[in-house]
């Protein structure tokens, strides 16, 4: 069984990844149990971002590596916060969270009328840290932002993600539907395909 590294300290992530990849008789392993530090995300997009986790993991374990980046675009914002969604309260003084983020988005849009917005999730795999034709995979879903939080599922900005093709937001979801039709669910169901279309 082929054994990779998934660039993320996120147990969530690796268990959704892991159960997108058994098809493939893959087994994910984190920097965690490899005793890896997290790479640097200096980057302004997530394909470059994803791409250098992957290339310090591979780098650092000798193994192929596959890493995600993913966050919220708010089309009223120009895409922002993108890249910072996961630290995007601390811009407006609050300290890291979930539920800080949330109440930032909600504030910094009263008023506005264009709800618009994605959730974007890039994943990339390499076969080694020098790997030239790294595999790259994008899921998107598209949606609008609801006026305030509904549904208990989830977590990120899923309370304020409504789907119009479900009728809810993603906190209202099933696990496994949500799993289904995320935006990670998309990308990893790609880079299965790429998988095993380049790999195998």
């Amino acid at each position: 069984m082929q054994k990779i590294v998934l660039a993320s300290g996120n147990p969530g992530k690796l268990f959704e990844l892991q159960a997108l990849l058994a098809p493939l008789q893959m087994t994910l392993l984190s920097l965690s149990e490899l005793g890896i530090g997290q790479a640097p995300e200096p980057h302004r997009t997530f394909v470059e971002n994803a791409l250098a986790k992957a290339r310090h993991a591979a780098a650092a374990s000798g193994l192929p590596a596959l890493a995600d980046d993913a966050g919220l675009c708010v089309h009223a914002f120009g895409g922002q916060p993108g890249v910072d969604t996961a630290y995007y309260a601390t811009r407006f003084g609050y300290e890291k969270s979930d539920a800080n983020n949330v109440r930032a988005l909600l504030e910094q849009m009263q008023g506005v009328q264009d709800r618009r917005a994605a959730m974007v999730s890039t994943l990339v795999a390499l076969r080694s840290a020098d790997d030239p034709e790294p595999l790259i995979a994008t899921g998107r879903v598209a949606g609008e932002i609801t006026r305030e939080p509904v549904g208990d599922g989830g977590f990120g900005f899923d309370p304020v993600m409504f789907l119009p093709e479900f009728g809810q937001t993603f906190a209202q979801l099933p696990a496994e539907v949500k799993n289904a039709h995320s935006h990670r669910g998309r990308a990893a169901q790609a880079m299965l395909a790429l998988m095993r279309e380049r790999w195998l």
